[in-house]
């Protein structure tokens, strides 16, 4: 198990490599100047060519790239073009608001839609069947940025119980957690119902039924663990597109995150700032990634086997040699 976590996290090098080379190329590409957005269009040539040289921006495609992998592996990932302060210090002063939102968005999720996908299941074409998949689709459907704005408009503006905007305590946290955590609750949801509805047709589930076994026990303690496989999957990918893509949220409700930090980064051409962004979120997702791959080791009993099996068969085979020596 050890080998493949090392070897896992060995292999992100190459991923992390291929998302610099291809976000830099986007960046380079993209029409649209930075000195200029920086000085503004009234600069004379001595003064554009100065800071043009100052950012580096005046060598070629090649070099710039290369210079700019070789700092990024000695921990440099430059500084931002309008403020100056190193890209790092931004990026990991916003990132725990994200990773915070995330957390909290992805725990009320798990906490609502595994429960009921699986009660879902368990009662299939029934009433509560019904509602909860006319729930999960109405939330899929919604349109996150207008979901805040309604809940902001609700609880803020009309009954005055909650903050509209920003993200410094417990109160604040509410309509932003809530609006990001109905919409990734939707896919968990479904998910959860149809990976049970497949599990409790199973032959083992009906000889647990047979054999006597209480049925809360067949459901939540079988079934649902063999059910959990996919819905971990689902939960990662959630949980990696939220670190990445909650800049809506983050917009409608002022928090200052870094989806948000990146969408203006974008907007003033600060390439360095959103460079350093992707590669912290490919990261993160990549770490997200290893993660949900080791639970479901703990989980799945079969797939810890093929490690354990690796192991015996090394043994086998080493033991087999010796006897012949």
């Amino acid at each position: 198990m050890l080998k493949y976590i090392m070897r896992r996290i060995l292999l992100l090098i190459p991923v992390l490599l291929a998302v610099t080379v291809l976000i830099f190329t986007i960046l380079y590409f993209t029409p649209g100047d930075p000195v200029l957005t920086i000085l503004g269009d009234e600069v004379t040539e001595e003064t554009y060519a100065q800071v043009q040289a100052e950012l580096g921006l005046d060598q070629p495609y090649i070099i710039q790239l290369g210079r700019y992998i070789w700092n990024v592996l000695h921990g440099d990932f430059g500084k931002s073009y309008m403020t100056g302060i190193p890209v790092a210090n931004d990026l990991l002063s916003r990132f725990p608001t994200t990773l915070k939102l995330s957390l909290l968005s992805m725990f009320l999720s798990v906490l609502i839609a595994i429960p009921l996908g699986v009660l879902s299941a368990t009662h299939q074409n029934r009433l509560l069947d019904t509602v909860a998949r006319l729930v999960s689709l109405l939330w899929v459907s919604m349109p996150i940025f207008w979901l805040g704005l309604l809940l902001m408009m609700i609880f803020a503006v009309k009954l005055k119980w909650l903050p509209a905007s920003g993200f410094y305590g417990p109160k604040y946290w509410v309509l932003p957690v809530l609006a990001l955590g109905m919409e990734m609750t939707g896919g968990i949801l479904r998910t959860t119902r149809s990976s049970m509805l497949e599990v409790i047709r199973q032959d083992y589930i009906r000889t647990a039924r047979a054999k006597g076994a209480a049925e809360n026990r067949v459901i939540w303690k079988h079934a649902l663990k063999n059910a959990m496989i996919p819905v971990l999957t689902v939960i990662g990918i959630r949980f990696g597109n939220c670190l990445g893509g909650s800049v809506m949220t983050e917009t409608v409700f002022s928090i200052p995150g870094l989806g948000k930090f990146m969408v203006d980064a974008i907007k003033q051409r600060d390439y360095p700032i959103v460079m350093g962004g992707v590669l912290l979120i490919a990261l993160a997702f990549g770490i997200i990634n290893l993660v949900v791959d080791i639970v479901y080791a703990f989980i799945d009993p079969r797939i810890k086997s093929q490690y354990s099996s690796k192991k015996k068969v090394k043994k086998l085979v080493q033991t087999a040699a010796g006897k012949e020596a």
